[in-house]
């Protein structure tokens, strides 16, 4: 009997989300057999004469066989043409401005955007010469109002943002970047390939800190690059974006080692199940803090009051595991992050384990005392996959307790 199922050397960009997260890239090893890719950790390679690379591979920042799986795997789940993975979220992002941007060029990006991507933006590249605009990028007019035909080269989105949770119309944005011949760039983070596929609705990159859903486990740090088929450098630059993102991978080298690259790996093949179980529980939570009396507001984009419950509900397939709210006051807000016991207080986000946060004083910190300074009294959960009604005890007894001190 044979198996006429397609291999992972094959097509995969027919098959559903998790057979490709599972198995695009990912070959079983030709020599033992084995089902998952083994960790190649090794720096260098024998070549048979100079210049005869076996499979492509001479030194372990160029390329590295465990890298490789995930590159592919990453690329198939966001349906793109290259995967690119780093050491963290961050390398991934610094490589990319660097390859598309020169001093003199602007950037768009949003008004709450995540404190190290703005860190990296305004203090980083600011020096260098490049300005940047923040913006609603809920409000497509106010992105195209703040573009600047000729300067503005990307327009960088998150959407969900981090820590508002703002949402944005990924393929309007497509439009006025191409009429600029700017690129867009998606921050697919909160979203994950599984709930958004942004290259499907115009981007030419997407972002991801891997460290959060796709690792999903809290135990690595990582992000990535995914470039869409057919994606050229902005306009003044000339050449295919996977290129120009290639050699500025290798020529500043914070690639992922073989062994993060294997854990990512590992965490990517359950993202959907882990998904459909962050999606559920934080669909629960937000109904019970929405009618909280101690919860002045929340923000979670399954919501019908949030603003941009509509334009998420048309790309995406669900909402997230990520959910914000206000308690009145910095003090109250405080006092609710120290009372939890299920809720770990930590930085970080989409990991197994559920999270709590105080953003004005802990990821967004670098943002204090700019446009992009968040509410004193926000508090920002990372819903896990704990039993939800655990979950909810502990938000009630937190806000019990916080209420009373």
């Amino acid at each position: 009997m044979t198996n006429d199922a397609p291999r992972p050397d094959d097509d995969w960009s027919t098959a559903g989300f998790s057979t490709r997260a599972i198995h695009a890239g990912q070959e079983p090893d030709a020599a033992t057999g084995a089902v998952v890719p083994p960790i190649y950790q090794v720096s260098t390679y024998k070549q048979d004469g100079v210049g005869g690379l076996r499979g492509g591979y001479e030194y372990s920042r160029s390329a590295n066989p465990t890298r490789s799986a995930l590159e592919s795997a990453l690329a198939a789940a966001e349906g793109g043409a290259a995967g690119f993975a780093f050491a963290s979220g961050l390398a991934a992002e610094d490589t990319l401005l660097r390859a598309t941007l020169r001093p003199g060029d602007h950037i768009v990006i949003p008004n709450d955007a995540y404190g190290g991507t703005y860190r990296l933006i305004a203090r980083v590249f600011g020096p260098w010469g490049i300005e940047h605009t923040a913006v609603d990028l809920s409000d497509a007019d106010a992105v195209l109002a703040a573009i600047q035909p000729g300067r503005t080269k990307v327009i960088w989105v998150e959407t969900p943002t981090n820590p508002l949770l703002g949402i944005a119309d990924i393929a309007v944005l497509a439009g006025h970047a191409r009429s600029v011949g700017a690129l867009l760039v998606v921050d697919n983070t909160f979203a994950t390939p599984y709930l958004q596929q942004p290259l499907a609705l115009g981007a030419d990159v997407v972002v991801h800190s891997t460290t959060k859903y796709i690792g999903g486990h809290s135990d690595v740090v990582g992000g990535a690059l995914v470039v869409a088929d057919g994606a050229q450098l902005p306009v003044g630059l000339d050449g295919p974006l996977v290129d120009a993102v290639r050699f500025h991978q290798n020529s500043s080298g914070a690639v992922a080692g073989p062994f993060d690259a294997w854990l990512t790996l590992r965490g990517l093949k359950t993202l959907a199940v882990r998904m459909d179980r962050h999606c559920a529980n934080a669909a629960a939570i937000a109904d019970f803090l929405a009618g909280h009396d101690a919860v002045t507001s929340v923000i979670y984009p399954g919501l019908e009051s949030h603003p941009g419950h509509e334009v998420a509900a048309r790309q995406m397939t669900g909402f997230g595991g990520m959910i914000s709210f206000r308690t009145g006051s910095e003090a109250s807000a405080l006092a609710l992050c120290g009372a939890t016991r299920v809720f770990t207080l930590a930085e970080s986000l989409g990991g197994v384990e559920s999270l709590i946060e105080h953003p004005h004083k802990m990821t967004h910190g670098s943002v204090a005392g700019t446009d992009l300074e968040v509410p004193a009294d926000l508090v920002r959960l990372s819903v896990g996959i704990e039993d939800v009604a655990d979950l909810l005890a502990d938000l009630e007894s937190a806000l019990a307790a916080a209420s009373a001190a």
